[in-house]
């Protein structure tokens, strides 16, 4: 089996997080009132703990038993509905047998419902928004992104390492804020269109909703610059 290393794991994440925020904010100067932008961490970054396995990866039943383990991240705009974010997935039989692997790509925001801002949420949760690059923390960050809770619904497309995609809708859910007693359990929900197996109960597993302030996005541009790698990767013809 082929493992990556852990400090070259880190920085593909940390390369792809930055990616993904430089494609959605690119800030201009005049930026609409009626659009937000949000960070949303699933089972990735510093939300997981490694002496707690029960908070990442996220985890979610169907009615049959079998499972999906999801993690990734990204970022959306309300204001336009754009979204960019990917992570990667495993679909479990009711005996735990790997069924099916790969990466999640999420091509549109369908709905986002704010619970409101939790100012508080990563102390009583024991984390640290601290990034994990020397270069992001040499940069000024006036404000920091604010923890929300919140429901996102994505469509996404997910792209096993063998056999043909599928479209589903995610929903993934912060439980901080006012919470609907409704949706009072953290985590994620999958159903894929033309099948009555939907995956509706959440195991477990952490969410967080960042929300941006707007002079975030100046800074993300600087760090984009200072990270580029200086040779490209030649394309296959």
């Amino acid at each position: 089996m082929l493992k990556i290393r852990p400090s070259l794991t880190s920085v593909i994440t940390s390369m792809a997080l930055l990616s993904l925020l430089g494609a959605l904010f690119p800030f201009t100067a005049a930026a609409q009132s009626n659009s937000k932008k949000y960070i949303f961490l699933l089972a990735s970054g510093f939300v997981c703990d490694p002496g707690d396995s029960s908070a990442c990866p996220v985890l979610v039943k169907s009615s049959q038993g079998d499972t999906y383990e999801i993690s990734g991240a990204g970022a959306f705009d309300t204001g336009n509905r754009s979204v960019n974010a990917a992570g990667t997935y495993t679909h479990r039989s009711p005996n735990g047998k790997a069924l099916e692997t790969g990466v999640w790509l999420a091509s549109e925001l369908v709905n986002f419902n704010s619970y409101g801002a939790a100012p508080t949420a990563l102390q009583r949760q024991n984390l640290a928004f601290e990034p994990q690059l020397p270069s992001l923390k040499r940069l000024p960050m006036p404000t920091s992104p604010k923890p929300t809770g919140g429901l996102a619904v994505l469509r996404v497309r997910l792209l096993p390492l063998r056999g043909p995609s599928r479209t589903a809708v995610l929903e993934v859910n912060c439980a901080l804020g006012n919470v609907p007693r409704e949706r009072s359990v953290e985590g994620i929900r999958l159903s894929f269109e033309g099948n009555a197996n939907d995956f509706s109960e959440e195991i477990g597993g952490r969410v967080l909703f960042l929300a941006t302030p707007s002079e975030t996005g100046a800074h993300i541009e600087a760090l984009q610059r200072e990270t580029a790698p200086e040779t490209s990767v030649p394309e296959h013809k």
